[in-house]
């Protein structure tokens, strides 16, 4: 299968000659649609773009991805063409393990240091501990996703909704459950690290979030919190894109193998 750039990103905000890409990941059984509202609150000279996964909205009709490398490496493949720039990553909770593995595989394989890595709300990959909601029957995955917070969760209310929504959230699921790096490499990237205050996840075990600063070479690791559940980057939207700007303002002093025109 040949991935293109179009299948694979939603942009955003096209800019005609773009500072630098911020490429954003959706969390287990989300969407591209996510981070819309990005747009309007970042620099105009980021250019920003949402991964879309196969197996919802209008990539529908495809078989949802459910290992990590499969799902990396067909990311990683598409994102080719956008790297004659410098490139962000942002990625909330499962999209924060996706994004670094990502980002390991631009190093590896390209060559290319991203710009900095952002994750969000999810323990680092060697420290993250599983649930085994994959394996649940549909009642307790629903309420195992609803007790993180509430982002858009009355859609699994409607039977039609729900039976097209469930197999992409039991994919994306089995797949980060089943993501296990022992000895995660660490990037030539700068991590900054986001959580929300009462979330019951990644917030409980704060050590967890804080070991992202293992896999980060270039140093200056940063957490940050805000109010907020799990999915604390709904309503601190405008608060987590201007931290993100800033973050993405010291782009130039970590520019160590990018080539531009």
């Amino acid at each position: 299968m040949t991935d293109t750039a179009a299948q694979w990103f939603r942009v955003h905000r096209q800019t005609a000659d773009p500072r630098l890409r911020l490429v954003c990941f959706p969390h287990a059984g989300g969407t591209a649609q996510l981070y819309q509202g990005w747009r309007a609150r970042l620099p105009a000279d980021i250019e920003l773009l949402a991964v879309r996964y196969p197996g919802r909205q209008d990539r529908l009709a495809e078989p949802c991805v459910e290992d990590m490398d499969t799902l990396a490496d067909r990311i990683t493949d598409a994102l080719v063409p956008y790297l004659d720039r410098p490139v962000a990553l942002f990625g909330h909770s499962m999209g924060s393990a996706v994004a670094y593995e990502v980002a390991r595989r631009m190093e590896a394989r390209h060559g290319t240091t991203a710009a900095r890595l952002l994750v969000s709300a999810r323990a680092a990959p060697h420290r993250a501990v599983t649930s085994g909601l994959h394996r649940a029957d549909d009642d307790t995955l629903i309420a195992g996703v609803r007790s993180l917070g509430d982002l858009g969760s009355q859609v699994f209310d409607i039977p039609e909704l729900r039976e097209l929504l469930l197999p992409a959230l039991r994919a994306d699921y089995r797949l980060i459950e089943s993501y296990r790096p022992v000895r995660p490499a660490p990037l030539r990237a700068p991590v900054t690290a986001y959580i929300g205050e009462d979330d019951p996840g990644s917030g409980r075990v704060r050590a967890d979030v804080e070991a992202w600063a293992e896999l980060s070479i270039a140093g200056g690791f940063v957490l940050r919190s805000f109010p907020g559940d799990h999915f604390y980057l709904a309503p601190c939207e405008a608060e987590l894109t201007s931290d993100i700007a800033q973050r993405l303002e010291e782009v130039g002093r970590y520019r160590t193998s990018m080539a531009f025109p």
